[in-house]
């Protein structure tokens, strides 16, 4: 998990994730925002595909990288779900008390 949340914890490396949920791409293609040499995004991509994100795949000449569908997003959405369910609680909790108190205020509350 410590890899997961490395790979994630760069900008550009989260950038090049949402770039590749529209589809696959080559280096250069990833490298074209950025203005980042390609060994620098090669980089990059090493850490995404050591931490499990994508994979390289091979056509003809080119290397295009893609995400691994069910990777370790799953497992970071899988450590996420207490700690969302305890804020979504919380919030729920808020809103009622929220509620109440303007019913019992209405000068103070929406009409």
């Amino acid at each position: 998990m410590s890899a997961v949340f490395s790979a994630l914890s760069d900008p550009t490396r989260r950038a090049i994730l949402a770039r590749l949920a529209e589809g696959e791409a080559t280096v250069s293609e990833l490298a074209e925002p950025f203005g980042l040499a390609q060994p620098t995004i090669s980089k990059h991509l090493r850490i995404l595909e050591e931490a499990g994100f994508i994979e390289q795949g091979r056509d003809a000449q080119r290397r295009p990288r893609s995400l691994v569908v069910g990777g370790p997003l799953k497992d970071v959405d899988a450590w996420l779900k207490p700690f969302r369910e305890q804020w979504e609680r919380r919030f729920d909790r808020l809103e009622s008390f929220l509620h109440k108190k303007a019913k019992r205020d209405p000068k103070n509350g929406d009409k």
